[in-house]
This record gives C-alpha cells, sequence and structure tokens, in this order.
C-alpha cells in the first residue's frame, strides 16, 4: 500500500479565507500554491484544491445512507490513516472542539472490515471522513 498514487480532488468552498484556515490550521495540512480564487493543499499526501464557488441561496440536498447503524453523509471524502495517525487525528480535532457529524468511534467490530471512523464537515459543508484498520491489509476484505 506504500506505493499508491496521489490521488487530486477539487471542491467548491464558499469562503475560501475560512475554509483556508480550516485546511491549514485545524487539519495541519500544508499549504502549496495559490491563487485569487483557490488554494492547493497537501491533504495528508495527496492535493486537495479548494476552489471559491459562488455563493448561493439554495442549500445542496443532503443525502444520508446507513452504513453500521449510522447516517453516512454522501458525497464525502477523506483519508485512510495509520492507527496511531488516526487517533492523534482525534485527540487533535477534540481539542480544537471540531463538532463531529459521526463521532469517533470502531464500526463493523469483529468483522473482516473492522475499522475506526468519524465524519465532520469543513466550513463550507464539505463532509470528510477519516478511517482507520489495525491491519491495513483488511482495507479491501470481505
Amino acid at each position: 500500500m506504500n506505493n499508491i498514487s496521489p490521488f487530486h480532488l477539487a471542491i467548491p468552498v464558499d469562503d475560501l479565507s475560512l475554509c483556508r484556515e480550516f485546511y491549514g490550521n485545524i487539519l495541519n495540512c500544508e499549504e502549496g500554491r495559490s491563487a485569487a480564487h483557490w488554494v492547493d493543499f497537501n491533504f495528508f499526501g495527496h492535493q486537495l484544491v479548494i476552489h471559491q464557488g459562488p455563493e448561493t441561496e439554495k442549500t445542496p440536498k443532503k443525502v444520508y445512507n446507513p452504513v453500521d447503524g449510522q447516517s453516512v453523509p454522501v458525497p464525502h471524502f477523506g483519508v485512510v490513516l495509520e492507527w496511531d495517525t488516526w487517533h492523534e487525528l482525534k485527540r487533535l480535532l477534540s481539542e480544537k472542539e471540531i463538532q463531529f457529524i459521526i463521532e469517533p468511534y470502531i464500526r463493523f467490530k469483529g468483522e473482516p472490515g473492522e475499522q475506526a471512523t468519524m465524519f465532520f464537515l469543513d466550513p463550507a459543508g464539505n463532509a470528510l471522513e477519516f478511517k482507520s484498520f489495525k491491519n491495513m491489509e483488511n482495507l479491501f476484505s470481505k
């Protein structure tokens, strides 16, 4: 799993300054290139770009799917972290008083896909999930 190519993801935000602060100072992502309407971040080894989108009065419809008794927001994105790194991020987010939409917990207990997971929103309402497996070999286990 160490030879995975970094992904590139570009997402819209409605307040570039506020989201720049969130990804840089809350998630501790190193900032890369930027321009007046976008900012690159090193998102745990991947390239995340936040783009200033137009302000609209319409709020997009929220969609949720049931997973392990939780209402999981769709769409969402995130990273699978090493076990200790996930727990450190959970601690940092709790210290920074991030409001979780799904509190950190162990999902699929006792099953091959057992994992630690947590969900929260960025200031623009984009849903993020961070997860971890004690054994990364179980990432795609059935």
